[in-house]
């Protein structure tokens, strides 16, 4: 049930699709004891009214989660048009729609509550208004250009109210068998949604790649994906929302069970789990003899076999009490038993890493999920009266609370790595009065592990995050940083990872930590400072390649590849051999170009270029506006003239004096001889 995801478009048409999950839909039992099939040719398909009646029962009980989804949806539209060309537009259609999400998600939960406890729709309104409002003040929140963390926040608020949803409709007491049937329903239906809109995607793509062909139409790509957009956003999530029970009463005398369930748990997830099972507890036999610590990866192995095995559980949980079905009890009690050395197993994994390398949220969240197993595995082997609505609650206050918070995964993940990189810096004697100092002498080792702390914080927290312990004004800074134009074009502003690798950049540079890559290593012994690779970017003014006197214009690839068109029944087929080598072919005739010399002349006769006064990474990072004429390299054929028209190039130059093209935007111009 992601939302985006589901759609509606109304419950006749999901009347149709019950012959995929109900036999007694299609057969019915007669007096004789022999089942018949329904004839379609006289089945009733559902009327444009009914579709419309249908569409407006489900607008008028959600209006509020329709009303986000559109806003999300809307926000998406704008974002693809967006794209590369207004960035903190972009940020902000993003954080749109994940509120859109999130909201959606609040408002259906408080709609299954106020339904399931008859509340009138005064307070079930109020409710909802509460939802949109916490929503709302979650917009202001996250913040994902800024903080690449607030990706994961939104994914674990998404999650955490999808687990809401799982139980909002069943908070009192029992309940037990429709709230697992209101959640397989849940389920049903979103594979039916998902179906429904990949086909009509799939449909009208077809359609428009049509018109394009046979009526020389100009649909582009991002034509499809709006297209998507809207199907996911509005067609999809309507028709999910139609199908959303709201007979609750209806649903505890319920005790249909769909075979192919049955089949898929006993013959897939089961099997599956026990094959993990025996792989993961072979292995811990294989520690416990030879006596070593655990791999890390080993983690992964322990949650999936978790995961398979509580899924498999979940889905049988109606038929366990059935005669044929005794086995599932004996299996579901041996599944909590292993997993007790499992666990075990999990803890160690987990604590050797957080105490080699502190805490992060990865490892925060893994020994959450540790810590929740064993309460769940607990639970299930010792108290007689077992409720599996506990599941989803209990995952959605874990989810909520690691979300914000002094105790969430973020802030103990922030304080634990700033407090190794105040050790690091305290070693090495580049910490004073509570304060960083650039480091004058630094182990490799350490000034490795300081590197990798500060990319983890930049990237994850922001720059601003060290502010406590650095006298500049990191706010300025960040700002300073953010007008760059991008590496690749500039045209634009950096994208967030460019800007991200900026920050981290600046820094290094800050603490004297240039040299060191973030690549734990052996001990060795450097002296750091200015003498690393120095960065030269240089670029035509505007960007604009003249074309006067050429005939053909050819797009030079900026990655290796082979590219091939044709002008005038001349056929050119560019390659891209290396980030210096160019190469193009026209009608059989080749010419090559490295770019090495060119580099080597632009770095000696730099002083005569004027600087970019858009530059402002300083360091090791010099700009220059170089006259267009510098920039071409030409070469003649037997019939062609072809000349590499470079509008910029960004060159490495290491403390040796070794040269290396990092990037280089550039254009063939060919004329015939």
């Amino acid at each position: 049930m992601m939302f985006f995801a589901g759609a509606n478009i109304g419950n006749e048409v999901l009347k149709t699709t019950r012959l995929l999950y109900y036999p007694n839909f299609c057969y019915l039992y007669d007096k004789f004891s022999t089942f018949r099939c329904k004839s379609f040719i006289t089945m009733k398909f559902p009327s444009l009214k009914n579709l419309a009646e249908s569409a407006i029962k489900t607008i008028k009980r959600f209006p509020f989660e329709l009303l986000f989804a559109l806003a999300g949806t809307i926000a998406a539209t704008i974002n693809i048009e967006l794209q590369s060309i207004n960035r903190a537009g972009e940020n902000w259609c993003v954080r749109v729609m994940m509120i859109a999400n999130l909201g959606l998600l609040l408002n259906l939960a408080a709609t299954l509550y106020a339904e399931s406890r008859d509340l009138p729709p005064r307070k079930k309104y109020l409710l909802n208004g509460v939802a949109v409002i916490a929503a709302l003040g979650l917009l202001f929140l996250i913040n994902p250009g800024l903080n690449q963390a607030d990706y994961v926040r939104f994914f674990l608020l998404s999650l955490g109210f999808h687990f809401l949803v799982a139980f909002a409709a069943f908070t009192n007491n029992g309940h037990i068998q429709g709230f697992w049937q209101f959640n397989k329903t849940l389920f049903l239906r979103f594979l039916t949604a998902f179906l429904y809109g990949i086909v009509l995607f799939l449909g009208l793509s077809a359609a428009i790649s049509a018109m394009n062909y046979l009526f020389n139409f100009k649909f582009e790509w991002d034509t499809y994906s709006i297209l998507f957009t809207w199907i996911v956003g509005v067609f999809s999530t309507t028709f999910f929302l139609a199908g959303v029970p709201d007979d609750f009463k209806l649903l505890d005398e319920d005790d249909s069970y769909p075979k192919g369930l049955k089949i898929f748990t006993q013959y897939v997830l089961i099997p599956l789990a026990t094959v993990y099972v025996l792989i993961l507890l072979a292995y811990e036999v294989k520690i416990i003899v030879q006596w070593n610590l655990p791999k890390g990866a080993v983690s992964y192995l322990i949650l999936s076999y978790a995961v398979f095995g509580i899924l498999s559980l979940l889905l049988v949980y109606p038929i366990r009490e059935r005669e044929e079905n005794k086995w599932l009890k004996t299996y579901a009690r041996s599944f909590y038993f292993l997993m007790i050395p499992l666990l075990a197993l999990l803890f160690i994994a987990a604590g050797v890493r957080l105490f080699e390398y502190g805490i992060t949220e990865f490892r925060y969240f893994l020994l959450a999920l540790s810590c929740w197993l064993l309460f769940i595995t607990v639970y299930f082997l010792f108290f007689k009266k077992q409720n599996i609505k506990l599941i989803p609650m209990s995952l959605c206050i874990i989810t909520l609370f690691t979300v914000y918070g002094p105790q969430s995964a973020f802030s103990v993940s922030m304080y634990s790595q700033r407090n190794i990189l105040i050790g690091i810096l305290k070693r090495n004697n580049s910490y004073k009065d509570d304060k960083f100092l650039p480091v004058k002498k630094i182990n490799k080792n350490d000034g490795n592990n300081a590197v990798a702390v500060l990319d983890y914080l930049v990237k994850e927290h922001d720059i601003t995050s060290l502010q406590p312990y650095i006298n500049k004004n990191l706010a300025l800074v960040s700002d300073s940083l953010s007008k760059l134009r991008s590496n690749y074009n500039k045209a634009f502003t950096m994208e967030s990872y460019e800007l991200r690798a900026k920050k981290l950049d600046w820094i290094k540079h800050y603490l004297g930590l240039e040299k060191f890559s973030g690549d734990r290593d052996d001990d060795v012994t450097v002296i750091t400072g200015n003498n690393t690779n120095t960065i030269y970017y240089f670029e035509t003014a505007g960007n604009i390649t003249d074309i006067n006197g050429y005939s053909y214009f050819v797009d030079a690839k900026s990655y290796v590849d082979t590219n091939s068109e044709t002008h005038d029944g001349i056929k050119f087929v560019e390659r891209k051999t290396s980030i210096s080598g160019y190469s193009l072919q026209a009608d059989n005739e080749n010419v090559s170009f490295d770019l090495g010399e060119l580099a080597k002349k632009l770095i000696s006769s730099k002083n005569k270029f004027d600087k970019d006064p858009n530059n402002q990474n300083g360091g090791n990072s010099q700009s220059y506006i170089v006259p267009a004429n510098l920039l071409l390299l030409t070469k003649k054929t037997a019939h062609f003239t072809i000349t590499l028209a470079l509008e910029n190039i960004r060159v490495a130059q290491s403390q040796n004096g070794d040269i290396e093209i990092e990037y280089a935007a550039a254009n063939y111009l060919v004329k015939k001889n």
